[in-house]
C-alpha cells in the first residue's frame, strides 16, 4: 500500500533533466499552447483561471467579465508590488518588516485574484498607495544603512497622472510583455506568481482575525522579488513553488485558527434549504467575520440571514449558530450561477469576498460588496457600518411565506472527523470502509464538470466522500447513506479548508504508519481560480501522489513542466468517472 515519497530536494534534483530530455505530453494541454499568442499593445491576456478562453488565455475580455482596462490595472498593480517586495527583501536585511507593508502586499494581491475586484477608480487608489509605500520603505532601509538594488524598472517607476494613463502605462507589464523569456521559465513564473495571490488572499483573511506568521510575509516578499530576477533558473524556481505550497497550508492553518477560535470548531449541523416568511439577507463569498458583522447588525430587525455559495459551512461553527437565532439556512448553490440565483432572492445581498459575478440591473441595486470585493455602480460598505445593507434589505419584500425544503449535512472539519477516527479505523480493519476519496475544489459553468456528480454516484458504498469547496455543490443534495453510522458524504468546508482534508489524511496515516500516499486515499480536484493554485502546491509541497485534476488543465503549465509534475507526482488529468475509478481501485 505504500508507495515512494518524493522529497522536494529529490523532485528538484531530477528538473533539469526531466524538462531537458523527456518526451512532452502536449496532448494534455491541448494541440497549441497560450504560449503562442501574441500579445499586442491593444489587448489584454489573461489566463489565470481555469475558465480562461478556448483554454488559452483571455485577450479581448475576460471570461470572467474583466475589461482590458481592468486587467491592465492590475498586471500593473502587481508590478509595482514587486518593487515594493524588493525593497521590503532589502529592509529585512537591516531589521526592518513593516507592518503596514505586509498586509497591504498581501490585501493589494488579494484584489487581483479571478472575480474579485473589477473596479477601475479603487485600483487607481491601490496604485497610489502601492507608489507611496514602496518610496517610504526605500527611504527607511536608506536611512537604516540598507541599500535597495534600482535595477529594476518595479522600485523606479513612476505612475501616470491620470487612471487612463496608467491603462496605457500597464502594457508594458503584462504577462507576456516580455517575448523573450522561456516558455517553460515563464510557465514556472506564472505558476508562483498565481500561486502567491491564493496564499496572500489566505493571508489577508486570517490577518483579519490578528493569526500572521512574518514566515509568510517575508515569503511573499521574497517570491515577488524573485520574479523580477531573470538569472533564476528552472530549478531556483521550483523551489520557490513548492516553498510557496508550504508556506500555504501555514496560511490556510492560520486562518483556521482565527475561525476556530472566533466561532468554535465546527460541528456536524443540519441546514435547511428552505425559507422562513419575512425580510431577508442573503451572504456570499467567504469571510466569517462580516458575516458575523451581518448577523450583529440585523438582530432584532425581524431579518433572517441565509448564506450563499461557499458561506454553507458557516452553519457548522457553534458560536454563530448559538449566539444568532435569525441565522437560518442557505439559498443557491455556487458563484457562476448568481446570475439565475440573485434575482430570485427577495432581500438584500452582500457579497463578501472573490467570486461576484457583473450583476444583471434586477438586482443591482440588492447587491452589495464589502472587504478587497468590488463591482462598479455596486455600494461598498464596511463591516463597521451596515446600515445601507440593513435598509436595503427592510425595504424589499422578503419571503411572504414560510417554503420547506430538504436538510443538508455539514461540520466535517478536522475535529468533527477525528473525534470518530477510532471507528473509522475499525472500518478499514475489518474491511467495511474500502477507500476514502476528497472530492472537492471550485465549481463553475462547463459541462465537463459533471464529471464530479458522476465520479461520487459511481464510488462504491463503502467509500467515504470528503468534499469542500463550492465543487460540493455538483452533489451536495445526494443521500449517500452512511457506513457503521459514519455518513458517507462529509462536507469538510471551505477552500481554506482544504487545511482540514490534510489533517485528516495525516492522522489516518499517523494511526496506519504510514505516510499519506500509502493510505486508501484519493484527491479528486476541480480548480478554477488562483486559491485553488495554491492548494494544488501545497499537495505537491507534502509530496501527495496521484492528485486527479481537471476539468482541464492550466494554460500557463507547458507541457515540459506538466512532464516534470507528472514524472514526480503522477499528477493526472481526470479521464471518465469509471475509468478513473477502475484505475484507483485497481
Amino acid at each position: 500500500m505504500k508507495r515512494k515519497d518524493i522529497s522536494r530536494r529529490h523532485f528538484l534534483k531530477k528538473t533539469t533533466a526531466a524538462m531537458a530530455g523527456s518526451a512532452l505530453i502536449p496532448a494534455m494541454l491541448g494541440s497549441e499552447s497560450a504560449f503562442a499568442a501574441k500579445r499586442e499593445k491593444n489587448k489584454m491576456f489573461c489566463y489565470q483561471c481555469e475558465q480562461t478562453m478556448g483554454g488559452k488565455a483571455c485577450t479581448r475580455m475576460g471570461v470572467c467579465g474583466k475589461t482590458p482596462e481592468v486587467a491592465a490595472l492590475q498586471d500593473l498593480l502587481v508590478h509595482v508590488l514587486k518593487g515594493i517586495s524588493i525593497a521590503a527583501v532589502a529592509g529585512r536585511k537591516v531589521g526592518i518588516s513593516d507592518e503596514k507593508t505586509n498586509h497591504f502586499t498581501c490585501m493589494a494581491m488579494f484584489s487581483t485574484l479571478t472575480n474579485v475586484e473589477f473596479d477601475p477608480a479603487r485600483f487607481e487608489d491601490l496604485l497610489f498607495e502601492a507608489v507611496d509605500l514602496r518610496d517610504t520603505m526605500i527611504r527607511k532601509v536608506k536611512a537604516a544603512g540598507g541599500k535597495v538594488d534600482k535595477k529594476s524598472d518595479s522600485v523606479t517607476m513612476k505612475l501616470k497622472p491620470t487612471l487612463a494613463g496608467m491603462v496605457t502605462q500597464a502594457k508594458d507589464y503584462g504577462l507576456m510583455s516580455d517575448p523573450d523569456v522561456d516558455p517553460d521559465i515563464r510557465s514556472l513564473q506564472h505558476t508562483l506568481l498565481f500561486g502567491i495571490k491564493g496564499m496572500a488572499a489566505y493571508t489577508d483573511h486570517a490577518a483579519e482575525h490578528g493569526q500572521e506568521d512574518e514566515a509568510n510575509y517575508e515569503f511573499v516578499h521574497r517570491a515577488l522579488a524573485a520574479l523580477e530576477d531573470k538569472s533564476l533558473d528552472a530549478n531556483a524556481l521550483l523551489g520557490l513553488v513548492l516553498e510557496c505550497g508550504e508556506k500555504n497550508i501555514r496560511a490556510m492553518e492560520l486562518l483556521s485558527l482565527g475561525n476556530t477560535g472566533a466561532y468554535g470548531h465546527p460541528v456536524p449541523t443540519t441546514v435547511p434549504l428552505g425559507v422562513k416568511k419575512g425580510k431577508a439577507i442573503l451572504v456570499s463569498g467567504h469571510d466569517l467575520i462580516d458575516l458575523e458583522a451581518v448577523l450583529k447588525a440585523s438582530q432584532g430587525k425581524g431579518i433572517t440571514v441565509y448564506t450563499h455559495g461557499e458561506m454553507l459551512p458557516c452553519h457548522g461553527y457553534p458560536k454563530l449558530k448559538e449566539r444568532f437565532p435569525h441565522f437560518y439556512g442557505h439559498f443557491g448553490t455556487a458563484w457562476q450561477n448568481q446570475k439565475k440565483e440573485f434575482p430570485q432572492f427577495p432581500g438584500a445581498i452582500l457579497m463578501t469576498t472573490n467570486c461576484i459575478q457583473k450583476p444583471k440591473q434586477s438586482y443591482k441595486k440588492n447587491l452589495f460588496t464589502s472587504g478587497t470585493v468590488g463591482m462598479p455602480g455596486v455600494t461598498h460598505v464596511s463591516k463597521n457600518n451596515l446600515t445601507p445593507l440593513i435598509d436595503r434589505a427592510l425595504e424589499l419584500p422578503g419571503y411572504p411565506e414560510d417554503k420547506p425544503d430538504m436538510d443538508i449535512l455539514i461540520g466535517f472539519g478536522h475535529n468533527a472527523v477525528l473525534g470518530v477516527a477510532d471507528k473509522i479505523i475499525a472500518g478499514v480493519k475489518d474491511g467495511s470502509i474500502g477507500h476514502f476519496f476528497l472530492v472537492g475544489g471550485c465549481d463553475g459553468v462547463k459541462k465537463s464538470r459533471n464529471y464530479y456528480t458522476k465520479f461520487v454516484e459511481l464510488s462504491p458504498d463503502n467509500s467515504l466522500i470528503l468534499t469542500l469547496a463550492c465543487g460540493r455543490f455538483k452533489f451536495y443534495k445526494h443521500r449517500l447513506g452512511d457506513i457503521n453510522g459514519i455518513p458517507r458524504l462529509r462536507d469538510v468546508g471551505q477552500c481554506n479548508d482544504a487545511y482540514s482534508g490534510v489533517q485528516i489524511a495525516l492522522a489516518l496515516a499517523k494511526a496506519f504508519d504510514t505516510d499519506v500516499n500509502g493510505l486508501p486515499l484519493s484527491f479528486i480536484i476541480s480548480w478554477y481560480e488562483q486559491k485553488a493554485v495554491a492548494i494544488l502546491l501545497s499537495l505537491l509541497h507534502l509530496g501527495i501522489q496521484d492528485v486527479h485534476i481537471g476539468p482541464s488543465l492550466p494554460a500557463f503549465i507547458t507541457p515540459n513542466v506538466l512532464n516534470v509534475l507528472v514524472e514526480n507526482y503522477n499528477l493526472t488529468p481526470i479521464g471518465t468517472p469509471d475509468g478513473d475509478l477502475k484505475k484507483i481501485l485497481g
